[in-house]
C-alpha cells in the first residue's frame, strides 16, 4: 500500500467515525428477553386487577 492510499484510508476512517457519532440512533434500545417477559407479566397483572376495582 502506498503512502497516499494509506493517508486517504485514515482520513476516510476518521470521517466515518465522526459521522457515526453525530448521527442519531435509529434502532430502538435493546431490551433483554427476561425484561420483556417481566413487563408483559406486569401488564397482564395490571390488566386483570383493573376491572375488579
Amino acid at each position: 500500500m502506498n503512502r497516499r492510499k494509506k493517508g486517504i484510508q485514515i482520513l476516510k476512517a476518521r470521517a466515518k467515525k465522526s459521522n457515526a457519532k453525530l448521527s442519531t440512533q435509529s434502532k430502538p434500545k435493546y431490551i433483554s428477553k427476561a425484561d420483556r417477559a417481566l413487563s408483559v407479566a406486569l401488564a397482564f397483572d395490571n390488566a386483570t386487577l383493573a376491572p375488579e376495582e
